[in-house]
Protein backbone atom coordinates (compact mmCIF):
# COMPACT_ATOMS: atom_id res chain seq x y z
CA UNK A 1 0.00 0.00 0.00
CA UNK A 2 1.48 3.33 -0.96
CA UNK A 3 1.18 5.30 1.98
CA UNK A 4 2.20 9.24 0.70
CA UNK A 5 1.78 10.62 4.47
CA UNK A 6 4.22 8.61 5.84
CA UNK A 7 6.76 9.19 2.83
CA UNK A 8 5.93 12.84 3.86
CA UNK A 9 6.86 12.58 7.14
CA UNK A 10 10.93 11.57 5.73
CA UNK A 11 11.27 15.72 3.96
CA UNK A 12 10.78 18.01 6.98
CA UNK A 13 11.29 20.99 4.37
CA UNK A 14 7.21 20.19 3.36
CA UNK A 15 6.16 20.76 6.95
CA UNK A 16 6.75 24.48 6.83
CA UNK A 17 4.94 27.35 5.44
CA UNK A 18 5.31 29.99 2.82
CA UNK A 19 3.93 33.68 3.50
CA UNK A 20 1.70 31.91 6.01
CA UNK A 21 0.40 29.25 3.78
CA UNK A 22 1.29 25.61 4.18
CA UNK A 23 4.06 24.67 1.41
CA UNK A 24 2.48 23.15 -1.39
CA UNK A 25 5.82 22.14 -3.92
CA UNK A 26 4.55 21.18 -7.24
CA UNK A 27 8.57 22.24 -8.94
CA UNK A 28 10.30 18.92 -8.51
CA UNK A 29 11.18 18.47 -12.79
CA UNK A 30 14.01 21.19 -11.39
CA UNK A 31 14.85 19.90 -7.97
CA UNK A 32 13.52 17.86 -5.59
CA UNK A 33 13.61 17.78 -1.71
CA UNK A 34 15.68 15.22 0.29
CA UNK A 35 14.51 12.91 2.51
CA UNK A 36 16.24 13.18 6.06
CA UNK A 37 18.34 9.74 5.37
CA UNK A 38 20.42 11.44 2.09
CA UNK A 39 21.01 14.45 4.60
CA UNK A 40 22.15 12.61 7.55
CA UNK A 41 24.33 10.21 5.43
CA UNK A 42 26.41 13.43 4.07
CA UNK A 43 26.67 15.04 7.23
CA UNK A 44 27.77 11.38 8.83
CA UNK A 45 30.65 11.18 6.36
CA UNK A 46 31.75 14.89 6.50
CA UNK A 47 32.00 14.31 10.35
CA UNK A 48 33.48 10.76 10.44
CA UNK A 49 34.73 9.95 7.23
CA UNK A 50 35.87 13.43 5.29
CA UNK A 51 39.42 12.51 2.86
CA UNK A 52 40.47 12.25 -0.37
CA UNK A 53 39.35 9.45 -2.34
CA UNK A 54 41.53 6.95 -4.13
CA UNK A 55 45.40 6.36 -3.62
CA UNK A 56 45.48 7.72 -0.14
CA UNK A 57 47.07 4.57 2.40
CA UNK A 58 45.17 5.85 5.98
CA UNK A 59 41.98 4.76 7.39
CA UNK A 60 39.22 7.64 6.51
CA UNK A 61 41.06 7.99 2.46
CA UNK A 62 40.31 3.92 1.89
CA UNK A 63 37.18 4.12 4.01
CA UNK A 64 35.98 7.43 2.17
CA UNK A 65 37.13 5.45 -0.84
CA UNK A 66 35.09 2.37 -0.22
CA UNK A 67 31.86 4.46 -0.09
CA UNK A 68 32.79 6.24 -3.22
CA UNK A 69 32.97 3.06 -5.33
CA UNK A 70 30.00 1.89 -3.21
CA UNK A 71 27.98 4.58 -4.65
CA UNK A 72 29.05 3.56 -8.61
CA UNK A 73 28.58 -0.03 -7.51
CA UNK A 74 24.82 0.92 -6.54
CA UNK A 75 23.99 3.33 -9.77
CA UNK A 76 25.13 0.88 -11.62
CA UNK A 77 22.92 -1.91 -10.46
CA UNK A 78 20.32 1.10 -10.79
CA UNK A 79 20.46 1.41 -14.39
CA UNK A 80 21.80 -2.10 -14.85
CA UNK A 81 24.79 -1.36 -16.51
CA UNK A 82 27.10 -4.26 -17.74
CA UNK A 83 30.41 -3.16 -15.62
CA UNK A 84 31.26 -0.33 -13.09
CA UNK A 85 33.86 0.69 -15.71
CA UNK A 86 30.64 2.18 -17.37
CA UNK A 87 29.52 4.73 -14.15
CA UNK A 88 31.42 8.28 -14.62
CA UNK A 89 30.22 10.56 -11.98
CA UNK A 90 29.90 14.06 -13.15
CA UNK A 91 28.38 17.43 -11.70
CA UNK A 92 25.03 16.33 -13.76
CA UNK A 93 23.42 15.73 -16.49
CA UNK A 94 24.55 18.96 -18.08
CA UNK A 95 27.79 18.43 -18.19
CA UNK A 96 27.23 14.61 -18.65
CA UNK A 97 26.14 15.82 -22.29
CA UNK A 98 28.69 18.12 -22.21
CA UNK A 99 31.55 15.60 -21.97
CA UNK A 100 29.93 13.38 -24.35
CA UNK A 101 29.85 16.19 -27.11
CA UNK A 102 33.18 17.39 -26.70
CA UNK A 103 34.95 13.90 -26.71
CA UNK A 104 32.70 12.56 -29.50
CA UNK A 105 32.69 15.55 -31.54
CA UNK A 106 37.13 15.64 -31.35
CA UNK A 107 37.16 11.64 -32.10
CA UNK A 108 34.47 10.61 -33.96
CA UNK A 109 33.07 13.60 -36.38
CA UNK A 110 33.90 15.88 -39.34
CA UNK A 111 32.92 19.02 -40.80
CA UNK A 112 29.53 18.39 -42.09
CA UNK A 113 28.90 15.84 -40.09
CA UNK A 114 25.63 15.99 -38.40
CA UNK A 115 23.94 15.26 -34.72
CA UNK A 116 20.70 14.94 -34.25
CA UNK A 117 18.41 15.80 -31.33
CA UNK A 118 14.65 16.91 -30.86
CA UNK A 119 12.86 19.95 -30.98
CA UNK A 120 11.36 19.19 -26.92
CA UNK A 121 15.17 18.88 -25.82
CA UNK A 122 16.25 20.88 -22.80
CA UNK A 123 18.84 23.78 -23.48
CA UNK A 124 21.64 21.08 -22.39
CA UNK A 125 20.89 19.08 -25.62
CA UNK A 126 21.03 21.46 -28.05
CA UNK A 127 23.68 24.22 -26.75
CA UNK A 128 26.53 21.99 -25.86
CA UNK A 129 26.05 20.46 -29.73
CA UNK A 130 26.18 23.83 -31.16
CA UNK A 131 29.54 25.36 -29.23
CA UNK A 132 30.80 22.01 -31.14
CA UNK A 133 29.34 22.95 -33.85
CA UNK A 134 31.08 26.11 -33.53
CA UNK A 135 34.60 24.63 -32.86
CA UNK A 136 34.48 21.76 -35.06
CA UNK A 137 31.98 22.63 -37.96
CA UNK A 138 29.25 20.03 -37.55
CA UNK A 139 25.65 20.41 -38.25
CA UNK A 140 22.92 20.44 -35.77
CA UNK A 141 19.66 18.86 -36.94
CA UNK A 142 16.52 18.44 -34.74
CA UNK A 143 13.73 15.87 -35.21
CA UNK A 144 10.55 17.63 -35.63
CA UNK A 145 7.46 17.19 -32.52
CA UNK A 146 3.53 17.04 -33.62
CA UNK A 147 0.94 19.37 -32.37
CA UNK A 148 -0.02 17.54 -29.21
CA UNK A 149 3.91 16.80 -28.11
CA UNK A 150 4.92 14.15 -29.56
CA UNK A 151 7.89 13.05 -31.80
CA UNK A 152 7.07 12.96 -35.17
CA UNK A 153 8.62 9.78 -36.24
CA UNK A 154 7.49 9.65 -39.25
CA UNK A 155 10.31 12.03 -40.00
CA UNK A 156 13.20 10.17 -38.82
CA UNK A 157 13.85 8.23 -41.33
CA UNK A 158 15.18 11.27 -43.76
CA UNK A 159 17.03 12.97 -41.00
CA UNK A 160 19.10 9.55 -40.54
CA UNK A 161 21.91 9.97 -43.44
CA UNK A 162 25.06 9.24 -43.88
CA UNK A 163 25.99 12.28 -42.15
CA UNK A 164 24.22 11.77 -39.00
CA UNK A 165 27.16 10.33 -36.23
CA UNK A 166 24.92 10.58 -32.95
CA UNK A 167 21.59 10.68 -32.23
CA UNK A 168 20.56 12.83 -28.58
CA UNK A 169 17.19 12.65 -27.63
CA UNK A 170 15.40 13.40 -23.85
CA UNK A 171 13.91 10.55 -22.75
CA UNK A 172 11.25 12.56 -21.09
CA UNK A 173 10.31 16.10 -22.05
CA UNK A 174 11.06 18.79 -19.07
CA UNK A 175 7.86 20.87 -20.60
CA UNK A 176 5.66 18.51 -22.09
CA UNK A 177 6.07 15.34 -20.16
CA UNK A 178 6.19 13.47 -22.95
CA UNK A 179 7.36 9.85 -22.60
CA UNK A 180 9.37 9.00 -26.04
CA UNK A 181 9.52 6.26 -27.57
CA UNK A 182 13.45 5.74 -27.06
CA UNK A 183 13.76 2.07 -27.53
CA UNK A 184 12.44 2.72 -31.17
CA UNK A 185 14.57 5.73 -32.32
CA UNK A 186 17.49 3.59 -30.74
CA UNK A 187 16.74 0.61 -32.74
CA UNK A 188 16.32 2.95 -36.05
CA UNK A 189 19.80 4.46 -35.02
CA UNK A 190 21.23 1.64 -34.59
CA UNK A 191 20.08 0.18 -38.15
CA UNK A 192 22.28 2.74 -39.61
CA UNK A 193 25.51 2.16 -37.27
CA UNK A 194 24.57 5.55 -35.45
CA UNK A 195 24.70 5.45 -31.45
CA UNK A 196 22.73 7.64 -29.15
CA UNK A 197 22.28 9.65 -26.28
CA UNK A 198 19.41 9.53 -24.01
CA UNK A 199 19.02 12.57 -21.82
CA UNK A 200 17.29 10.72 -18.57
CA UNK A 201 16.75 13.93 -16.60
CA UNK A 202 13.41 13.57 -15.86
CA UNK A 203 13.05 9.82 -16.44
CA UNK A 204 15.70 8.22 -13.96
CA UNK A 205 13.44 9.54 -10.96
CA UNK A 206 10.19 8.32 -12.39
CA UNK A 207 10.56 5.11 -13.62
CA UNK A 208 12.83 1.65 -13.77
CA UNK A 209 15.91 2.53 -15.87
CA UNK A 210 17.60 -0.74 -18.22
CA UNK A 211 19.91 0.80 -20.15
CA UNK A 212 20.76 -3.13 -21.57
CA UNK A 213 17.49 -3.37 -22.33
CA UNK A 214 17.21 -0.39 -23.83
CA UNK A 215 20.44 -0.49 -25.63
CA UNK A 216 21.74 3.15 -25.75
CA UNK A 217 24.74 3.90 -26.23
CA UNK A 218 24.99 6.81 -23.58
CA UNK A 219 22.76 7.60 -21.12
CA UNK A 220 23.13 10.95 -18.48
CA UNK A 221 20.85 11.35 -15.33
CA UNK A 222 21.71 14.20 -12.36
CA UNK A 223 20.88 13.78 -8.47
CA UNK A 224 18.81 16.63 -7.58
CA UNK A 225 16.10 15.49 -9.51
CA UNK A 226 15.69 12.10 -7.73
CA UNK A 227 16.06 12.65 -4.04
CA UNK A 228 20.16 13.45 -4.31
CA UNK A 229 22.39 16.45 -3.80
CA UNK A 230 22.60 18.45 -6.20
CA UNK A 231 25.96 19.04 -8.02
CA UNK A 232 26.11 15.29 -8.95
CA UNK A 233 25.41 12.97 -12.23
CA UNK A 234 26.24 10.16 -13.96
CA UNK A 235 27.24 9.25 -17.48
CA UNK A 236 26.88 6.05 -18.75
CA UNK A 237 28.38 4.68 -21.49
CA UNK A 238 29.30 1.56 -23.20
CA UNK A 239 32.49 0.57 -22.27
CA UNK A 240 33.38 0.28 -25.85
CA UNK A 241 32.62 3.90 -26.57
CA UNK A 242 34.50 5.78 -23.34
CA UNK A 243 37.66 3.33 -24.47
CA UNK A 244 36.82 5.36 -27.95
CA UNK A 245 36.39 8.59 -26.44
CA UNK A 246 39.37 11.05 -25.34
CA UNK A 247 39.44 12.64 -21.73
CA UNK A 248 36.98 15.50 -21.22
CA UNK A 249 39.16 17.49 -18.97
CA UNK A 250 43.06 16.99 -17.58
CA UNK A 251 44.04 17.11 -13.79
CA UNK A 252 44.37 14.60 -11.08
CA UNK A 253 42.38 11.33 -10.76
CA UNK A 254 42.78 10.68 -14.61
CA UNK A 255 45.85 10.37 -15.13
CA UNK A 256 48.31 7.11 -15.30
CA UNK A 257 51.74 8.87 -15.87
CA UNK A 258 53.04 12.18 -16.75
CA UNK A 259 56.45 13.07 -17.83
CA UNK A 260 57.16 16.29 -19.56
CA UNK A 261 56.84 14.48 -22.90
CA UNK A 262 53.72 12.69 -22.66
CA UNK A 263 50.81 12.07 -20.20
CA UNK A 264 49.03 8.46 -20.45
CA UNK A 265 45.41 8.00 -19.21
CA UNK A 266 43.89 5.82 -16.06
CA UNK A 267 41.72 2.99 -17.20
CA UNK A 268 37.38 3.32 -17.23
CA UNK A 269 36.03 5.34 -15.76
CA UNK A 270 38.46 7.35 -13.90
CA UNK A 271 40.06 8.40 -16.96
CA UNK A 272 36.87 11.03 -17.32
CA UNK A 273 36.75 11.34 -13.71
CA UNK A 274 39.68 14.71 -13.56
CA UNK A 275 40.08 16.26 -9.62
CA UNK A 276 38.71 15.17 -6.39
CA UNK A 277 35.29 14.03 -6.72
CA UNK A 278 32.15 15.13 -4.83
CA UNK A 279 32.42 12.00 -2.52
CA UNK A 280 30.23 12.90 -0.28
CA UNK A 281 27.76 13.68 -2.86
CA UNK A 282 28.57 10.39 -4.33
CA UNK A 283 27.02 8.56 -0.96
CA UNK A 284 23.92 10.89 -0.80
CA UNK A 285 23.02 10.05 -4.10
CA UNK A 286 23.42 6.23 -3.13
CA UNK A 287 21.53 6.67 -0.33
CA UNK A 288 18.51 8.45 -2.44
CA UNK A 289 18.68 5.55 -4.61
CA UNK A 290 18.38 2.91 -1.95
CA UNK A 291 15.51 5.23 -0.36
CA UNK A 292 13.82 5.35 -3.95
CA UNK A 293 14.18 1.49 -4.33
CA UNK A 294 12.40 1.05 -0.72
CA UNK A 295 9.59 2.84 -1.50
CA UNK A 296 9.81 1.20 -5.09
CA UNK A 297 10.16 2.88 -8.58
CA UNK A 298 7.02 1.05 -9.89
CA UNK A 299 4.44 2.39 -6.57
CA UNK A 300 6.13 5.88 -7.41
CA UNK A 301 5.61 5.85 -10.89
CA UNK A 302 1.52 4.54 -9.96
CA UNK A 303 1.28 6.97 -7.78
CA UNK A 304 2.75 10.03 -10.22
CA UNK A 305 0.73 9.12 -13.27
CA UNK A 306 -2.57 9.39 -10.86
CA UNK A 307 -1.62 12.70 -10.37
CA UNK A 308 -0.56 13.76 -13.61
CA UNK A 309 -4.28 11.91 -14.87
CA UNK A 310 -5.84 13.63 -11.61
CA UNK A 311 -4.39 17.21 -12.14
CA UNK A 312 -5.17 17.54 -16.10
CA UNK A 313 -8.49 16.28 -15.23
CA UNK A 314 -9.44 19.09 -12.35
CA UNK A 315 -7.25 21.88 -14.26
CA UNK A 316 -9.99 21.01 -17.20
CA UNK A 317 -12.86 22.70 -15.12
CA UNK A 318 -10.73 26.16 -15.01
CA UNK A 319 -11.99 28.65 -17.96
CA UNK A 320 -9.58 29.25 -20.91
CA UNK A 321 -6.68 26.89 -19.88
CA UNK A 322 -4.92 25.68 -22.55
CA UNK A 323 -2.36 22.75 -21.91
CA UNK A 324 1.22 22.38 -23.48
CA UNK A 325 1.95 18.42 -24.05
CA UNK A 326 -1.11 16.11 -24.42
CA UNK A 327 0.55 12.96 -25.49
CA UNK A 328 -0.60 9.29 -24.51
CA UNK A 329 2.46 8.24 -22.86
CA UNK A 330 2.73 11.44 -20.39
CA UNK A 331 4.12 11.42 -16.99
CA UNK A 332 4.84 13.72 -13.97
CA UNK A 333 5.14 17.38 -15.29
CA UNK A 334 1.51 19.63 -16.62
CA UNK A 335 2.52 22.70 -18.54
CA UNK A 336 -0.50 25.19 -19.13
CA UNK A 337 -1.59 28.66 -19.66
CA UNK A 338 -4.80 30.14 -18.74
CA UNK A 339 -6.27 33.26 -21.01
CA UNK A 340 -4.11 35.90 -21.44
CA UNK A 341 -2.72 36.03 -17.80
CA UNK A 342 1.16 35.95 -18.32
CA UNK A 343 2.92 32.45 -17.15
CA UNK A 344 5.18 34.97 -14.59
CA UNK A 345 1.97 36.75 -13.24
CA UNK A 346 0.55 33.19 -12.37
CA UNK A 347 3.15 31.95 -10.91
CA UNK A 348 4.49 35.10 -8.71
CA UNK A 349 0.68 35.33 -7.35
CA UNK A 350 0.24 31.13 -6.57
CA UNK A 351 3.45 31.37 -5.10
CA UNK A 352 1.98 34.54 -2.29
CA UNK A 353 -0.34 31.17 -1.48
CA UNK A 354 2.48 29.03 -1.11
CA UNK A 355 2.34 26.97 -4.09
CA UNK A 356 5.67 26.63 -5.90
CA UNK A 357 5.56 26.21 -9.44
CA UNK A 358 8.18 27.21 -12.48
CA UNK A 359 7.13 29.42 -14.67
CA UNK A 360 9.46 30.58 -17.85
CA UNK A 361 10.55 28.89 -21.28
CA UNK A 362 12.02 26.11 -19.04
CA UNK A 363 15.34 26.00 -20.70
CA UNK A 364 13.58 24.74 -23.88
CA UNK A 365 12.84 28.46 -26.30
CA UNK A 366 13.47 26.58 -29.41
CA UNK A 367 10.13 24.19 -28.10
CA UNK A 368 8.67 27.59 -27.26
CA UNK A 369 9.16 29.45 -30.88
CA UNK A 370 7.47 26.22 -31.94
CA UNK A 371 4.83 26.58 -29.72
CA UNK A 372 4.43 30.21 -30.18
CA UNK A 373 4.42 31.13 -26.80
CA UNK A 374 7.06 32.70 -24.55
CA UNK A 375 6.74 29.96 -21.64
CA UNK A 376 4.46 28.33 -19.84
CA UNK A 377 3.36 27.59 -15.95
CA UNK A 378 4.57 24.42 -14.69
CA UNK A 379 3.15 21.98 -12.48
CA UNK A 380 5.57 18.83 -12.00
CA UNK A 381 4.97 15.73 -9.47
CA UNK A 382 7.71 13.86 -7.11
CA UNK A 383 6.44 10.83 -4.89
CA UNK A 384 5.13 12.98 -1.82
CA UNK A 385 2.97 15.24 -3.30
CA UNK A 386 -0.86 14.54 -3.02
CA UNK A 387 -3.86 14.66 -4.37
CA UNK A 388 -5.32 17.58 -1.91
CA UNK A 389 -2.26 19.46 -2.76
CA UNK A 390 -3.42 19.62 -6.51
CA UNK A 391 -6.43 20.48 -5.08
CA UNK A 392 -4.72 23.50 -3.55
CA UNK A 393 -3.26 24.45 -6.87
CA UNK A 394 -6.57 23.99 -8.83
CA UNK A 395 -8.08 26.74 -6.31
CA UNK A 396 -4.98 28.89 -6.28
CA UNK A 397 -5.46 29.43 -10.02
CA UNK A 398 -9.11 30.20 -9.96
CA UNK A 399 -8.37 33.12 -7.12
CA UNK A 400 -5.75 34.30 -9.67
CA UNK A 401 -7.70 34.20 -12.19
CA UNK A 402 -10.48 35.92 -11.15
CA UNK A 403 -8.03 39.13 -10.36
CA UNK A 404 -7.69 39.24 -14.23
Amino acid sequence: MYDVQKIRKDFPILQREVYGKPLVYLDNAATTQKPLCVLDAMRDEYLNVNANVHRGVHYLSQQATDLHEAAREKVRQFINAKKIEEIVFTRGTTEAINLVASSFCESQMQVGDEVLVTEMEHHSNIVSWQLQAQKHGIVVRHLPITDDGRLDLSALPALLTAKTKLVSVAHVSNVLGTVNPVEQIIQMAHEHGIPVLVDGAQSAPHMQIDVQAMDCDFFAFSGHKMYGPTGIGVLYGKEEWLEKLPPYQGGGEMIDKVTWEKTTFERLPFKFEAGTPDYVATHGLATAIDYLNSVGLDSVKAHEEELTRYCMEQLRTIPNIRFFGEAPQKDAVVSFLVGDIHHLDMGTLLDRLGIAVRTGHHCAQPLMNRLGISGTVRASFAMYNTKEEIDTLVAGIRRVSQMF
